[in-house]
């Protein structure tokens, strides 16, 4: 598709924001991705997390997207490896992680999602109030300056795909830059299973309340 006849604009930056690695420190980064010891760390994780929901354990409740997933079991093992990172190892406060997930969810309007992260935004002291502020974005009264700018983030990659300039110049005036990308891979992650859940209808788990 031509410019001429497209509607859509070039987001393409003229030059990087986050600056890549220098070769030999790519090289020596990807040398260390062949440590079997490495994987076998992030894959014993999943293992141990995978065993709370094991007929040893009795303890849990199958949650419904579980169920639905286990019927690719290849995709929900891997898929499993990223998203534990995202929501249990990320670089990002668990506050702003929560505000994060909870303001995706509901732009994709995605209930299930909402739901369970309703329950830990609550459990890591997000308010109701603030709760439901999510709902109404970034400019209404009430947020600081910082939760504003993040909320702000999440709205810009989930309408254009990018974070604006001055939205990112706010965003490093806090955030390194692992937490620059975690802050976009939890919004994509999350755009993603809304996406899934929506598509598949995944319905809410019994202690769920909905939107």
């Amino acid at each position: 598709m031509s410019k001429k006849n497209s509607h859509y604009k070039s987001v393409r930056l003229s030059k990087p924001r986050i600056p890549p690695l220098e070769m030999i420190e790519t090289i020596e980064a990807h040398e260390k991705f062949m440590d079997k010891a490495v994987w076998d760390e992030l894959v014993e994780n999943i293992i141990e997390d995978f065993k709370n929901y094991s007929k040893e354990s009795g303890e849990r409740t199958i949650r419904n997207y579980m169920a639905t997933l286990s019927r690719y079991k290849r995709l929900y093992f891997t898929w499993s490896l990223f998203s534990n990172h995202l929501l249990m190892h990320s670089s990002l406060p668990e506050r702003d992680r929560e505000l994060i997930i909870l303001r995706i969810g509901w732009l994709c309007q995605a209930e299930y999602e909402w739901g369970q992260h309703v329950l830990r935004g609550k459990m890591i002291g997000l308010s109701e109030v603030e709760i439901e502020r999510i709902k109404d974005g970034p400019n209404v009264e009430g947020w600081d300056f910082h939760d504003a700018v993040l909320i702000r983030a999440v709205d810009e990659l989930y309408s254009d795909a990018i974070i604006s300039d001055p939205t990112w110049n706010n965003l490093i005036k806090k955030y390194d830059t692992d937490q620059l990308m975690d802050l976009v891979f939890t919004v994509g992650q999350y755009n993603m299973v809304a996406m899934a859940f929506n598509t598949f209808g995944v319905q809410l788990d019994e202690n769920i309340k909905g939107f």
